[in-house]
């Protein structure tokens, strides 16, 4: 075989050898997600293949008319900027228009992006149709020799150019000799480049559907902060505590949750699943999500019943009076002063009702059963004249219904309609396609008001049938309702007071009791609390065993 028969050879397998790295390349791009990595693999690529000391990733805003900076790199300098390096490049942006509105032709990766083709440059410095001034201060600050440039276009798939690749010294194979980019090295940047656009393209418009989902997300949850704002919180913080405490949980390298991990996309699911556990809300009426005290429905039907105790003082004063005005005949002024001491003594009475009723509507407290009696009795023992003249029992069934509540403000058509909201939840987002890497978002957002112990709802699970990532979001759930501090009904809790009730549910199978145990351990409860709850409610835990 001849001298020009091996250099022949040598070369296909050296092209042969490129192609593959390129096909390799490309399978490697389109797994990419990160769009830092991503370009820093683009530029890297390029280098390789074309056997480039340096190169320059450039990325087109979305102006259209602008070139930023995105990775720089020269090995024989040591430079490496941008990209994942978090090392910010310090030179400006290049702008495709000058300041009369022409074409800013005198840059070469502007003209590569302006005219959408390759300029392949020997050397910089003997150039005559660009302007190098600035690679020559470069040069000279860093003590370089930049000579062959080879400037490429990356175009999308509609042919607009998102971007330039631009590769400086070509050098000889296992050589520091500076050469000019070649034809072939051309051709494989330049298919490289439609690889690497492509791969951009597609990473670029998954962001931004990932972008325009979450938005929609957020939507719809300010869609129920719009109906309620004491709800509106809730489906923010949720999110947030959840992936504190996931991370804590797949940090933890002894106990039954070690083998818990997760990826990006495990990360990004739950992320979804957070923010849409609650989505159903937007299906639960106003007057219940955010009833405050028990009679309240559009209004607090308190006020009504103060009236009506109103009324009832001035009907004992009226009798009274009357009373006094049949003895002015002769006059007794005993008598006199004993019925209007009866009426002081019957409005009393009055008073301490209204205020007992007042106290049992708010909710606060407990009710005992001597609670309960004394709300029936005062609902019948009293009567009222109505609007229409009749005489009327004082308080309806329904407000005594009401203010019968033994804990809290709901009556329990109203607690069944707050917990329909996860089955409203459940069936939302089962109707939506979702995509492999989301699939179990219904399962994670839909599992969180289930008990360990099987008593939960609305598809009453026990612990075994529950994912990891649900029964982390119950108790994310819980601890942000017991702390939230914008609730209508309560103040937040300490971080004591609420922990000492999640201890409680831990004991009697409501939570888990080894994602409880992340919990206190990392101290996630604190520094969720350091980011969202009054500094007030920040107080020591201590808990027994």
């Amino acid at each position: 075989m001849n001298t020009a028969t091996v250099r022949e050879s040598n070369t296909i397998e050296s092209l042969l050898s490129r192609l593959e790295q390129l096909n390799e390349v490309g399978a490697s791009l389109s797994k990419e997600r990160d769009t830092s990595r991503l370009l820093e693999q683009i530029l890297l690529a390029a280098k390789t293949i074309t056997n480039a000391d340096g190169g320059t990733l450039y990325r087109m805003l979305d102006d259209g008319n602008t070139l930023r900076f995105a990775i720089l790199r020269t090995d024989s300098l040591g430079l490496f900027e941008g990209g994942d390096t978090g090392v910010a490049i310090d030179f400006p942006d290049l702008s495709l228009r000058t300041s009369d509105g022409t074409p800013n032709d005198s840059l070469v990766a502007a003209y590569a992006a302006i005219h959408g083709v390759t300029v392949n440059i020997e050397d910089a410095y003997t150039e005559t149709d660009f302007d190098f001034s600035g690679t020559r201060v470069f040069d000279q600050r860093c003590g370089y020799r930049s000579q062959s440039f080879l400037t490429v276009p990356m175009r999308d798939h509609e042919g607009d150019v998102i971007g330039v690749l631009q590769l400086i010294n070509a050098r000889k194979a296992n050589s520091t000799e500076v050469i000019g980019f070649s034809q072939s090295d051309q051709h494989l940047a330049e298919s490289l480049a439609s690889q690497a656009a492509i791969a951009l393209t597609n990473h670029l418009l998954m962001t931004q559907l990932e972008v325009l989902f979450e938005s929609f997300i957020g939507l719809i949850n300010l869609a129920i902060d719009e109906k309620s704002p004491h709800t509106g919180g809730h489906c923010q913080r949720v999110p947030e505590l959840t992936m504190m405490l996931a991370e804590a949980v797949a940090k933890t390298q002894n106990g039954p949750l070690a083998g818990f991990t997760m990826t990006d996309r495990d990360r990004y699911e739950l992320k979804i699943a957070g923010m849409l556990h609650d989505c159903g809300k937007i299906t639960t009426p106003v007057h219940v999500v955010d009833k405050a005290t028990k009679l309240q429905t559009l209004f607090d039907r308190i006020h009504l019943i103060d009236t009506r105790f109103e009324v009832l003082k001035r009907d004992a004063e009226i009798v009274a009076l009357r009373q006094q005005l049949e003895l002015r005949t002769p006059v007794n002024m005993a008598a006199e002063s004993a019925l209007m001491q009866q009426c002081q003594a019957a409005q009393e009475v009055l008073n301490a009702d209204r205020e007992f009723i007042r106290r049992a509507n708010s909710g606060g407290e407990g009710m005992h059963d001597a609670d309960v009696e004394r709300v029936h009795d005062i609902g019948r023992r009293h009567v009222w004249r109505n609007v229409d003249g009749v005489l009327s029992d004082f308080l309806s069934d329904d407000e005594i219904n009401n203010l019968c509540i033994l804990r809290g403000t709901l009556t329990s058509a109203e607690r069944d309609t707050i917990n329909y909201h996860i089955v409203a939840t459940i069936k939302m987002l089962e109707k939506l396609p979702w995509p492999q890497h989301l699939k179990n978002v219904p399962e994670y957002a839909g599992g969180h008001h289930e008990r360990m112990d099987g008593k939960g709802y609305p598809k009453g699970l026990t612990r075994d049938q529950m994912s990891v990532q649900a029964r982390i979001m119950g108790i994310a759930d819980i601890f942000e309702a017991l702390t939230a501090r914008d609730r209508p009904y309560k103040p937040g809790m300490k971080l004591s007071q609420a922990m000492r009730i999640l201890q409680q549910f831990k004991q009697n199978g409501h939570i888990d009791p080894d994602v409880f145990d992340v919990f206190v351990q990392q101290e996630v409860f604190r520094r969720y609390g350091e980011q969202f709850l009054n500094p007030e409610q920040l107080d020591d835990v201590s808990l027994t065993p």
